[in-house]
């Protein structure tokens, strides 16, 4: 029966109750029969469209039976001043047949000429949003979710509902919810669809795309990235290169962002899988040099891959390579690249005259400070030591440590040198 209600919300034709020229004889007869105890002729005047609206708004207020208040809110003619008394009836069925009716005529409310009438159904509105039936703000919500001329501050209560099914459609797809309500239930909102649902809408600003990353839903950043009409600037996807070192899923979605900066999408070829470096270097809308890069970090994951012997352990690799002199910070990148992260704990271990099984518990820890002072002690770069963060401590984002104008170190050496006592590591 709701299904069926949903479906007629938007064929009936919307129009504004006219006012039932006055017959005094009639009216005297219609107000004896609606102070009347007779249900049925209560009824057919409650159905009747000439019945004089004050009539109509007196059974609104006080007929007993649900079928007449009923009949009251279906009749095109009772006054839209009887919407906040019916939007409060007791039956449910009243309720549900105010709010398709007042959806119909919600296109003429809109209007400046009728701003008075519309004070009146936005406070029905309103009621209806907090209904404590779930169907009734369900259907509310399906019939608002697409209506540009819906309240502002209704579908607003309704996006904030606790309910999925209210709260999505308006989320989703609602073009009257304002930035600030999204931007509040971004930072207040604990449920995942939420973040989704808000990522998904057709047009989302800049500043929403921003929060929808900082909510750090993996889920969702994909679905925006994905989105054509998400507004994301050339800082944000910046932003957003960093943390798909972590978030895996976002790295195939961004390389296909038309906006991405050569610069962007030179670091994410540093790190991202061979099927999202293929799609790097198809791109057309980069310089040569870009290409050239991009390329050159390709060789070098071959090269390094070829450079492995059947058999050999890691720690032997990493001797190898030592000795060679190729045990640097690129062929750590490299591996860290290619997912072997046994290479980049012995690597690293090798690098900063620590044993294997000392870096791994650092990188349990999951704490940024170790991994920086670790990095320093191994002589790597604090970019580098960003990487470690994400990569393989999986330090959480608002915890990670950045570099200092872009390169350098965060810590002093002072508190560097304390971070490496503390972890048992002795003075260099």
């Amino acid at each position: 029966m709701m299904f069926d209600f949903l479906k007629r919300f938007h064929t009936d034709p919307a129009r504004l109750p006219q006012t039932v020229e006055r017959d005094p004889l009639r009216y005297e007869k219609e107000k004896t029969i609606a102070q009347s105890s007779n249900v049925r002729k209560r009824l057919a005047l409650a159905k009747d469209p000439r019945t004089h609206q004050e009539i109509l708004f007196y059974l609104a207020k006080e007929d007993p039976d649900p079928a007449v208040r009923l009949a009251v809110a279906r009749n095109m003619s009772t006054p839209v001043q009887a919407s906040p008394m019916l939007a409060g009836d007791g039956s449910e069925d009243v309720r549900m047949a105010l709010a398709r009716r007042l959806v119909t005529l919600l296109p003429e409310l809109g209007k400046e000429t009728h701003s008075q009438l519309y004070a009146f159904a936005v406070q029905a509105f309103a009621t209806l949003a907090l209904d404590e039936v779930l169907k009734i703000r369900i259907a509310l919500s399906s019939a608002l979710r697409d209506h540009a001329a819906a309240p502002p501050a209704v579908v607003g209560q309704l996006a904030k509902d606790v309910e999925r099914e209210v709260s999505e459609p308006i989320l989703r797809y609602c073009v009257v919810l304002s930035d600030d309500i999204l931007l509040d239930i971004l930072s207040t909102h604990p449920a995942s669809w939420a973040v989704q649902a808000i990522a998904g809408r057709a047009q989302v600003s800049g500043i929403v795309s921003q929060a929808v990353i900082d909510a750090d839903d993996v889920p969702a950043g994909k679905i925006l990235l994905k989105n054509a009409g998400a507004d994301i600037g050339e800082g944000l996807l910046q932003d957003i290169v960093e943390k798909a070192r972590v978030y895996s899923e976002w790295q195939g979605p961004i390389a296909m962002r038309k906006n991405l900066p050569a610069a962007a999408a030179r670091a994410l070829a540093e790190f991202a899988d061979a099927s999202v470096r293929d799609v790097l270097l198809e791109r057309e809308d980069f310089d040569q040099q870009t290409i050239d890069e991009i390329a050159g970090v390709v060789k070098r994951r071959l090269a390094f891959a070829q450079e492995l012997i059947p058999g050999e352990s890691v720690a032997d690799h990493v001797a190898r390579l030592e000795k060679k002199r190729k045990l640097n910070e690129e062929a750590v990148a490299d591996a860290l690249g290619m997912r072997d992260k046994d290479f980049v704990v012995h690597a690293v271990a090798r690098l900063a005259r620590a044993q294997p099984e000392t870096v791994e518990s650092v990188f349990r820890m999951r704490k940024a400070r170790p991994v920086v002072a670790l990095c320093w002690r191994a002589g790597l770069s604090m970019r580098f030591a960003l990487r470690l963060q994400q990569e393989m401590a999986l330090v959480p984002p608002k915890e990670l440590l950045y570099p200092r104008d872009g390169t350098d170190y965060p810590m002093t050496d002072e508190e560097l040198r304390w971070q490496l006592e503390f972890l048992g590591f002795k003075a260099a």
